[in-house]
This record gives C-alpha cells, structure tokens and sequence, in this order.
C-alpha cells in the first residue's frame, strides 16, 4: 500500500533560507507545499478595528515570564481569507502588544493559515505551529508548519525560518506532549475522513518527526478530531477527542506507536474541543463545558482537577458560563498559576480571554488566590461582519440546538 504522507526531516538550514523578526519571507514555492509569507509588520488591512472574525487561541510562557499568544482570524468566517496572529505581553497578561507578526500564506489568494499553537519545549525554545491549507481543508497544499526561537524572553526575538513538518493532509490539532521517556507527542491529524488521525513523534527533540499509530473513531462518531494526550504514572496515555457525541477516549501502552479504538468517555461534553494537561503536582486539569456528566451548549467553561487519574474529578471551577465560549487552551507557571485562554463569540463580539486560577481555586469551586483572575481580554476585533452567523452569535448556537446537534442539554440560560 503506497503512503503519500511526507514528514519533513530536513534541518531549517537545509531549506537555505535565513529570516529574523524585522525582515519578510518571499512567497516561494518548495516541492509541494508552499512556504508562507511571514509578515512581521502588518499594516492596517490587518487592524483590530477591520477585522470581523477571529478565535482558536493558545498560550505559552517564557522562563521569565514573558506571555505569548495567538489566534487566528480574518474574512467573515472559516476560509480562504484566514490567516494568524502573533502577540505577546510582558507583565503577566495585563496588556497585551499589538500584532507582532501575521502569517498570511498568499494574501488574497486561496490558500489559509489556522488552528495556531505556541509551546515552549524542554530546551525553552519557544514554537509557533500552524496549518496551511486550501478553504476544503484537503489537498496539496495542506500542511503543518512551525518557526521558533531561543530567546522568547525577549520582546522581538530571532525566529528561524518556516519549516515544513509534514503534508499532506496532516495537521496540528493541539501544542506537543512530552512524554516520560523525552519523546515529544504532537496530537496531529487528518481532516479528511478517509485518513484516520495519527499523532506526529519525536524521540530527537523535533529535529525528525514519525507517525504514531491511528487514532480509530469510527467513522459514524468521528467529527474533528481534536485530541489532548496525558501520560498516567505506569506510562499509559490517555487520549481525549472531540467526537459527533461529545468526547471519546483511547489508551496506547506504547508511548503512542499503536491506540485501542475509541470509545465514549464518561465524561459528557459539547460536540466542541476540552483542554486536558498533566499539572506539576501530578494532578490532571480538565476544562470543558458545563459539569462532568452533563452535556452542555458551548457555554459554562468550567476547569476541574483530578487527584486520580480521570476516575474522579473536583467540584469545578467557572471560568465563564455566557453562551458563546469556546476552545480553551492552557500552561502553567513555575510558582503553579495556570492561565487559560479561550474565545467569545467569534463572529461578533470577536474577543480572545485569559483567566488565571491556582489548583486551590479549582478545589474550593471558587476564586480564592491572589493569582485568580477572570476574563481578562487579550485581544478584540471590532469590524463588523456581514456573515449569517454575524446577525447574532447566541441566536446561532440556538438554531443547532433547534436542528437537534445537542442533546440532554441542561437549561443554563433563559432562551426567552
């Protein structure tokens, strides 16, 4: 059976190609996927105050504190117009800089950048991930790409040039794993539902990258497969994933190479993507919608924590509970501050949050630290959107509701 993957091993300076925060990439092409236009000093076409859609966020922090994030946004909607964004802040996430930078593929052609993820690795090198894909998200020019630096301490640090991790049709689902054993395990895969999803491995600290085993959802409950992976204390991972019922779940006792089939987590959800990460402590964090066993609207962003393993979990902690919140992703701090960030209502109110809580706080079920913080804004967009989901974001997740895409959904709000 021939395979049309290719993983990219090839070292950044092998591409011969050479840029720092200040210069542009010229738009040229390699092989079969296209090397995007790094734009390091945007102009107005890409202003808060024009942009009518943004959300997808993610967040990492420096040895010395220096906060990153990006999101993506751009057009009315999900499409050829996407593109990302790149901004940081240095006191903790109280403001926030303008765009430092905006990865835009080809400007106004076909081609769109999104799912965007920073992580910072072992070695403190901090990674900017990103898909690249035609408006169907399948096709030649789909593929994964990264830049880092080693100084992200700093505000405009070096970046290395993009590189090509793999195409086609495989991309970044959510920022790497590191396993007990050094091996880096990035939750990567396929929208295209021929192709089963398979996590990207590295046992050289990213320098070459195999494919793990399939992720098998059966084809009648799979949707978007967004994963999170933890590894429990006698080396088994645990997958999360977004499934058409909520969250499924797998097991791999060998550090990824092979997973059993997925099936339905106890744990209920929207059909939307969790956050799942293994704590200093050695505790678990899960953030979803709404309470453990309940299925929910994406609404009620709650964070949880486990003493063992996933079998129990706290009472949870609410982070925001407006109709409208979606796609958390986190990190914790040194001293144990976990930050979280997430969007609100991508198409009108356009906002990319933080929160910040401490475990003490998930445990009590309520703000009770100095580091709890709810709702801090990162960034707004305010262009108005003409789009149909636009005319009312709310309105919008009721009509799903309507048309049956949720199911066993407690009343947490008055739909009058």
């Amino acid at each position: 059976m021939k395979c049309n993957l290719c993983i990219i091993m090839i070292p950044v300076i092998c591409l011969n190609i050479c840029v720092s925060a200040g210069s542009a990439l010229d738009f040229v092409v390699q092989g079969k996927s296209r090397v995007p236009k790094l734009n390091w000093n945007p102009g107005g076409e890409y202003a808060d105050s024009v942009r009518m859609f943004q959300g997808i966020p993610s967040i990492a922090r420096a040895a010395n504190g220096r906060l990153w994030g990006t999101w993506y946004g751009g057009g009315i909607g999900e499409g050829d117009d996407n593109y990302v964004m790149l901004v940081t802040s240095e006191d903790d996430g109280r403001t926030w800089s303008d765009l430092k930078l905006v990865i835009d593929p080809d400007h106004d052609g076909l081609l769109r950048a999104s799912e965007p993820a920073v992580w910072l690795d072992p070695n403190n090198r901090l990674w900017l991930i990103w898909n690249q894909y035609p408006k169907k998200l399948t096709g030649p020019d789909s593929s994964l790409w990264a830049i880092f630096t080693s100084n992200p301490g700093e505000e405009n640090p070096t970046w290395s040039a993009p590189r090509l991790i793999a195409y086609p049709n495989i991309n970044c689902f959510n920022k790497p794993t590191v396993l007990s054993d050094g091996t880096w395990l990035w939750p990567s895969g396929s929208w295209n539902k021929d192709a089963p999803s398979r996590p990207l491995l590295s046992g050289d600290e990213g320098k070459t990258f195999t494919l793990g085993g399939a992720v098998g959802i059966p084809a009648d409950d799979r949707e978007f497969d967004e994963y999170n992976v933890v590894e429990h204390r006698d080396g088994r991972l645990w997958l999360l994933t977004r499934t058409k019922y909520g969250i499924g779940e797998s097991y791999s006792m060998d550090k990824g190479k092979t997973w059993t089939t997925v099936r339905p987590s106890r744990i209920q959800h929207a059909t939307a993507r969790l956050f799942l990460m293994s704590l200093k402590s050695g505790k678990l964090l899960l953030v979803k919608h709404g309470a453990i066993h309940e299925r929910t609207r994406r609404s009620h962003l709650m964070a949880y924590i486990s003493e063992d393993e996933g079998k129990t979990w706290s009472r949870g902690l609410m982070l925001d509970e407006r109709l409208g919140v979606s796609y958390p992703d986190g990190i914790q701090a040194p001293d144990g501050t976990i930050y979280i960030v997430y969007d609100y209502n991508r198409h009108t109110d356009k906002e990319i949050l933080m929160t910040t809580f401490t475990e003490d706080d998930v445990i009590q079920g309520q703000c009770v630290s100095d580091q709890a913080r709810l709702r801090v804004l990162v960034n707004k967009a305010t262009g108005i959107n003409p789009g149909k989901e636009a005319e009312n974001d709310v309105a919008f997740w009721l009509k799903l509701d309507a048309k049956g895409c949720f199911s066993a959904v407690p009343n947490y709000y008055n739909k009058s």
